[in-house]
């Protein structure tokens, strides 16, 4: 088992692999690129699989075990989490396709490194803006090396800012949120991975999503969580229960915010 400076060693050696991919196949085909839908209507582009076919062969040099994509089938992606758990990578090459294909700067690649499917290490980084955000599993969670989060949460949901996804919540819900909102404000960047690093960073202090899949939030949850966050999944399940399994998400700053925040999503759905 890595001790928490190896696991520390290993997100910054990530970092290195991660901007490196992203310079050379990512960022040349950011507005030159078409789109392309896959069987679920979900969009992809030549450089979500070029990219994903460099990490593939690059991150077993970094640390041995198999590649969980997103753009690769669901019998791969079973296999792969099934027979993955003495150590295996999983990533998304480029969260925010669309954001990516419209030309619209927020998108990220995210990556993350489980051991008995849990995340050890992993980091999300935009590489239009050059922001890194990564976390090891008990060493803390950073923004191009400086420690997560920026700023304090706010002091209590009224003043919170809220990171929503309306269209994979309830109607119901999503009106009580429209009609009646608890929060002082409300946003929707279109990148789920960054979004969690957004709560992590304290630029968002509350988060709700209707839907996300293990490689949304693989690096994510543990940034979050190493900034102090908290987060689950809105129906109790478990996050980490493979990667066919889409679940709701609420997440907040801390854990005070959080329960306020919980229970009041309760109350409403």
């Amino acid at each position: 088992m890595p001790t928490v400076g190896q696991r520390l060693a290993c997100a910054r050696a990530l970092e290195s692999v991660v901007r490196d991919i992203a310079r050379e196949v990512i960022l040349p085909r950011y507005l030159k690129t078409a789109r392309n839908r896959k069987p679920d209507g979900s969009l992809f582009t030549e450089a979500d699989l070029e990219s994903q076919d460099r990490f593939i062969e690059a991150l077993p040099r970094l640390l041995p075990g198999p590649v969980l994509g997103e753009e690769m089938s669901g019998e791969e992606q079973a296999h792969l989490w099934s027979s993955g758990r003495a150590g295996m990578w999983c990533i998304d090459p480029i969260d925010g396709t669309t954001n990516f294909a419209n030309g619209i700067p927020f998108f990220a690649v995210s990556i993350a490194y489980l051991v008995e499917q849990e995340t050890h290490f992993g980091i999300v980084y935009n590489p239009v803006t050059d922001e890194s955000f990564y976390a090891a599993k008990g060493a803390g969670a950073f923004l191009n090396g400086v420690e997560l989060p920026l700023r304090p949460a706010a002091p209590r949901l009224h003043d919170a800012v809220a990171g929503i996804d309306f269209k994979r919540i309830s109607h119901h819900l999503g009106d009580e949120l429209a009609v009646r909102p608890p929060y002082f404000s409300q946003r929707n960047f279109g990148s789920s991975a960054l979004e969690w690093c957004f709560v992590a960073a304290g630029r968002l202090d509350v988060y709700l999503h209707g839907g996300q899949m293990l490689w949304d939030y693989a690096a994510g949850r543990l940034i979050l969580a190493e900034a102090g966050g908290e987060a689950a999944a809105l129906d109790g399940g478990s996050l980490m229960a493979g990667p066919a399994i889409k679940r709701g998400i609420i997440a907040a700053a801390n854990p005070t915010l959080f329960l306020e925040w919980r229970n009041w999503v309760a109350a409403h759905s």
